[in-house]
């Protein structure tokens, strides 16, 4: 029998996956082969922002388990602009290039499109704002598992 809590953890995993297959059909649409769904979740994650790649981990803004090597392949294919940090030689700063500007807006536009999709359905902002707050109680429930947390 599976119980409510294990049944969320599989629906989380699947949705994720799920996610991950709509922006590659949409990339796809657009004919862009140079970047994976993964690195085009972490480029936007970056959005306006200049960080190092220890905040990009910090923060959450990473999928998948090597960060390093995606931000590597989002430099070469000039999605990504790094730079020493002026302060701290030893920190490299990453920063949307004007491509990864322009894969940005792809995605926020698919993102509009998406809520404009969803208007009328069943899926009202209410319930999504009861989702999130379920979720991030979930998160923090994790985050104390694992010694992180500063609990509820």
């Amino acid at each position: 029998m599976t119980t409510p809590y294990y049944e969320s953890i599989q629906l989380i995993e699947r949705l994720h996956r799920h996610f991950l297959d709509v922006l590659k059909v949409e990339l796809d649409k657009k004919n862009i082969q140079d970047i994976n769904n993964v690195q085009s979740m972490i480029l936007y994650n970056v959005g306006d922002e200049e960080m190092t790649v220890g905040e990009l981990t910090i923060r959450g803004y990473y999928l998948g388990s090597n960060v390093s090597y995606n931000v590597k392949k989002m430099v070469e294919n000039d999605y990504l602009i790094q730079e020493r940090s002026v302060h701290d030689k030893r920190s490299i700063r990453v920063r949307l290039s004007d491509k990864g500007t322009d894969l940005c807006k792809m995605i926020s536009d698919m993102f509009d499109r998406h809520e404009e999709q969803i208007t009328g359905s069943e899926i009202t902002s209410e319930r999504l704002e009861e989702l999130n707050k379920t979720l991030k109680m979930l998160e923090r429930f994790w985050a104390q598992q694992t010694n992180f947390g500063s609990g509820f």
